[in-house]
This record gives C-alpha cells, sequence and structure tokens, in this order.
C-alpha cells in the first residue's frame, strides 16, 4: 500500500511555532515517526511538505498518476479557505484522512469550518502529531492487503 502524508503551510515549523499549541516535535522528527510506523506496517509512505497552496494541488494531482491508495492531509491553514484543494481531492478520489494536531472545533471562530472535510472520509483532530499515525492506521485497516 502507497501512502502520501501530505502537510500544508507552516507546518514545516514544527517544534518551533507556538509550542504551546502544537508541540516540540519538530517537522523531521514528524517524518522519522510516521517512516517509522510505515516500516512496522510494510507501507511504503512518501511525506511532503509546501507552503504553497498551488504546489500542494499538484501534488494531490501527482498522487493519482502514481497510484497511491491513501492521502493523510493537514492542509494548514488552507483547510479554512482552499476550496481549489478539496477539488483536486474529489478530482483523483484517493481515499483521504484529514488531520489536525490541534483540535480545530476548539480554536478561533474561523477555524471550525474544514473545507477538506467536505471530502475526507474521516477527520482526527486534537490528537497531536500521534494523529498521523492514527490515520495511517486507518488507512492499512481500511485499504490494506
Amino acid at each position: 500500500m502507497q501512502i502520501l502524508v501530505l502537510n500544508g503551510p507552516n507546518l514545516n515549523m514544527l517544534g518551533i511555532r507556538e509550542p504551546g499549541k502544537y508541540g516540540t516535535v519538530t517537522h523531521n522528527n514528524l517524518k522519522d515517526m510516521i517512516n517509522n510506523r510505515a516500516g512496522e506496517l510494510g507501507l511504503d509512505v512518501t511525506c511532503k511538505q509546501s507552503n504553497s497552496e498551488g504546489e500542494l494541488i499538484d501534488i494531490i494531482q501527482r498522487a493519482y498518476f502514481d497510484k497511491v491508495d491513501g492521502i493523510v492531509f493537514n492542509p494548514g491553514g488552507y483547510t479554512h479557505t482552499s476550496v481549489a484543494l478539496l477539488d483536486a481531492l474529489k478530482a483523483v478520489s484517493i481515499p483521504c484522512v484529514e488531520v489536525h494536531i490541534t483540535d480545530i472545533a476548539e480554536r478561533e471562530e474561523f477555524r471550525k469550518f474544514s473545507y477538506i472535510s467536505l471530502y475526507a472520509e474521516k477527520t482526527i483532530k486534537g490528537h497531536g502529531v500521534q494523529g498521523y499515525i492514527e490515520a495511517i492506521d486507518y488507512l492499512n485497516e481500511k485499504y490494506g492487503a
């Protein structure tokens, strides 16, 4: 099974950006955690991050041609603004789990709505970086061989 873990804007700043909200795990630490779990499960996982909405769309579209089986997606601030990312996910029809380190329902009013949730079959929020592992496990259990 091939899984794409995709992170949006500012997630490259994990461990630096507001550690009281997002924790002290760095983006590289997160990738190591993900790769370790993938190894345990025998999955092929690719981790990507971009601060650019257009690049995120390109990565999602490329996932279709690369025959990716599932996407774990933390769109960051684009969660609440990007119909274009929603449309890209709909276009490729790849199962998607949306992940948020914090619980967006308990944050500022403008963060409570997620365009991505209109496509994602599951949303994991407020579980810290462990949410990524939960998302990988979910996709593996539901779609793994």
